[in-house]
């Protein structure tokens, strides 16, 4: 392989959240990687600190026309630079954007168990969140159609926040899906806001269908939001693309970026994003084939040591989603007792409510050595809480 992904960056006393943890143990909880971050991001990095001076910025054309060259060149989809507009963030423009779109007291619809920070994003911002469950059955999710239908035709839900691919689950949604949830948000007045942060790290070729791709019919109430920060582990750049193609929405959503102070990027947002957009392919396609080995070994590792554990994981992002239900119902319990017997911190599923109560999450980006470690570590915790519950 051309670029390393076996050495392990030491991130310990670095300000990084993920690494700050006891010497003794090992994060595989917040989804950030541990790889070495692509040399040609760090490059353009370094050039624009030669300049030796850092004044305000703006985005411009050389940006946007990345972006849309990556969607094409990578997705095979049609993102116009027209329909683009910069954010400090997907996190930080989701909660905008609800406070833009929707009003005091309205229901925020969402696809439970998913991505916890959602819930922040509605509730701090004195909305409801509103779930259409995802139905587990045969170790898979699938939609129920019927209920989500029902939710999005109540009259107090004016936005639905779609996480496409889906975390922590790891579901790609066919294109068959995106367009028939974006027709029934259209058939009910619902604004679809996708978080489409995972879209790059998809396994097994598997493509996913961006929200900003389906039917022109479809379109005049979807946005899309799209950011580098988890392909290429770049997530204090804070750099992100919303991608609207109805202009008086954009006009709206804008005007809302604007006035939460959320438009202006930082000294290297520019630079590092443009660099990942036109010279990271390369890059990413060996990454899939780490992360494809990592999710190869786990598995592997698991079902020959822990038959009480299932695999549950779609083809997207380097997220483990592991079924627990026949060890424990409280994944917060048998998490903390995993750190606290073992030091692998990771994440459970409870926080992303549905029915994450019975799952634990893994980050499974890193170097292999870390990997293997963890997964040890996984295995000997979970066999000694099932000895002595």
């Amino acid at each position: 392989m051309k670029y390393d992904f076996k050495t392990v960056v030491n991130r310990r006393h670095t300000d990084s959240v993920k690494w700050d943890v006891k010497d003794n143990e090992l994060p595989m909880s917040i989804a950030d990687m541990d790889f070495k971050t692509a040399p040609e991001i760090t490059l353009a990095m370094q050039e624009k600190l030669k300049l030796d001076a850092f004044g305000y910025e703006e985005v411009g054309k050389d940006y946007f026309n990345a972006v849309c060259n990556w969607y094409r060149l990578e997705h095979g989809v049609n993102a116009d630079p027209t329909w683009m507009l910069f954010a400090t963030g997907v996190v930080p423009a989701i909660s905008s954007i609800v406070r833009r779109i929707s009003h005091l007291g309205d229901n925020v619809l969402v696809q439970e168990p998913v991505y916890n920070i959602f819930y922040n994003s509605i509730e701090n911002n004195g909305r409801h969140v509103l779930s259409s469950d995802l139905v587990y059955h045969a170790e898979k999710y699938e939609i129920d159609w019927q209920d989500l239908e029902n939710k999005l035709a109540d009259p107090l839900t004016t936005l639905m926040i779609f996480c496409n691919p889906h975390n922590p689950t790891g579901i790609v949604w066919t294109r068959t899906e995106v367009e028939r949830i974006a027709s029934l948000c259209q058939k009910y007045h619902v604004i679809l806001l996708s978080d489409e942060i995972h879209g790059d790290l998809v396994r097994d070729n598997v493509k996913y269908t961006p929200v900003f791709s389906v039917s022109e019919a479809l379109r005049d109430n979807i946005i899309s939001l799209v950011s580098p920060s988890k392909t290429f582990n770049v997530a204090a750049l804070h750099a992100a693309t919303v991608i609207i193609p109805d202009e008086n929405l954009r006009y709206i959503v804008n005007r809302g970026l604007n006035s939460d102070e959320l438009a202006e990027p930082n000294l290297l947002a520019i630079p590092a994003t443009i660099a990942a957009y036109t010279e990271g392919f390369s890059w990413l396609h060996e990454l899939l084939v780490i992360i494809n080995r990592n999710f190869n070994y786990a598995a592997k590792e698991i079902t020959n040591n822990l038959e009480d554990v299932k695999i549950v994981s779609g083809p997207a992002t380097y997220l483990l989603w592991l079924d627990v239900s026949k060890v424990s119902s409280n994944s917060q319990e048998l998490a903390d007792y995993i750190r606290k017997e073992t030091g692998l911190i990771v994440s459970p599923g409870s926080i992303y409510r549905g029915n994450g109560n019975k799952f634990l999450r893994l980050n499974l980006a890193s170097p292999i050595s870390m990997v293997e470690d963890g997964i040890k570590r996984l295995i000997s915790g979970i066999k000694k809480y099932s000895k002595n519950s």
